[in-house]
């Protein structure tokens, strides 16, 4: 396989197991957009890593944090960086599900109807404070997410690929918002918080804020779209084994019986943490997923798709305890993983 900063191109079968020199070349790759990325987002390696294994995982992200952290950044620097289009969604109480979509309207030159795509029609959309619009039209993101294509008037149209949701939320201002329900939770990939910047990152920013290079459209792309397209595809090739598969259905299984949950992990959400795992492993230059891989996704991947029971509300108990406490009670597979 070749891939590079210029040409770009992915050479072998999306079938083909994921071998070592594909591991070193998509770490190079991986490398280089968290870079670029970390340029114009001080200070947030973690989840400029977190956002990009979504992207290789073909998942989409929720970030839930206060205004000001680098949301819209992110996404624009990530749309930017790959070479593909991004547009924003500002979701608002009066926004209309064929505003997301797209709607069709009579062209009198044609005598036809005539397709106007809406704003989920980019490689990486940011769906920004999606709680605040009505239901109706928070369900019109659900088939583009999970199916990636629109149907309008009974016509489908597909999205290109790569596609990515970035939505984002307030946790903080809730009055006039609508929480979403756990059918559109279950379809994010992830869920994450990017938070303040550490002291020196935020005086560096500053800095660069002075001298104007906190530019997203200055980015220069690292690869294109299509390239990523076709390793989201190779990544299924990294090799998950048995036990690992185990590990994971485990954990699952175990979210179900909690005591502390009314609802536990769907099996989507199985399929997100292996998928997000491989996308992991390669990023860390490794063909295959090891045991750690799962344990450092689980909370981000699966701490959205569960819901607390009355009793564990009361007392104040997070999804975030009781992921850790699920991953604590499952046995870990022996480390004896490597081909």
């Amino acid at each position: 396989m070749n891939i590079s900063a210029g040409e770009n191109g992915v050479r072998a079968s999306n079938n083909a197991p994921f071998e070592l020199n594909d591991s070193e070349e998509f770490k190079a790759l991986f490398e280089l957009l968290a870079n670029q990325i970390e340029g114009v987002l001080r200070g947030k390696r973690r989840a400029i890593h977190l956002a990009l294994v979504s992207l290789f995982a073909e998942g989409h992200l929720l970030i839930e944090d206060v205004p000001g952290v680098g949301k819209t950044l992110l996404a624009k620097a990530i749309a930017h960086s790959i070479g593909g289009s991004w547009k924003r969604v500002q979701f608002t109480p009066d926004l209309l599900p064929s505003d997301v979509t797209g709607i069709s309207i009579w062209n009198r030159n044609t005598n036809d109807f005539e397709f106007r795509a809406g704003g989920v029609f980019a490689n990486v959309v940011l769906a920004d404070e999606i709680n605040r619009a009505a239901p109706k039209t928070q369900s019109a993101l659900l088939e583009a997410m999970e199916e990636r294509q629109v149907t309008v008037d009974s016509i489908t149209h597909h999205l290109e690929a790569p596609f990515m949701v970035i939505a984002t939320q307030n946790p903080i201002e809730l009055e006039g918002t609508y929480p979403l329900p756990e059918a559109q939770l279950d379809r994010f990939l992830m869920r994450l918080r990017i938070g303040y910047p550490e002291r020196e990152a935020e005086l560096a920013i500053l800095d660069a804020h002075g001298e104007g290079t906190l530019s997203a459209e200055a980015l220069t792309p690292i690869t294109t779209h299509h390239v990523i397209a076709k390793w989201t595809k190779r990544l299924n090739g990294v090799f998950v084994a048995p036990e690992i598969k185990r590990y994971i259905v485990e954990i699952a299984d175990a979210t179900r019986h909690h005591r502390d949950l009314m609802l536990g992990v769907s099996p989507r959400g199985a399929i997100g943490l292996q998928r997000a795992s491989r996308a992991l492993a390669a990023s860390l230059g490794r063909s295959y997923v090891v045991p750690d891989d799962v344990k450092a996704l689980a909370p981000s991947v699966l701490e959205h798709r569960v819901v607390l029971g009355p009793e564990a509300q009361l007392r104040s108990i997070s999804t975030n305890a009781v992921i850790t406490s699920v991953l604590d009670s499952v046995a870990v597979p022996a480390d004896r993983l490597a081909r």
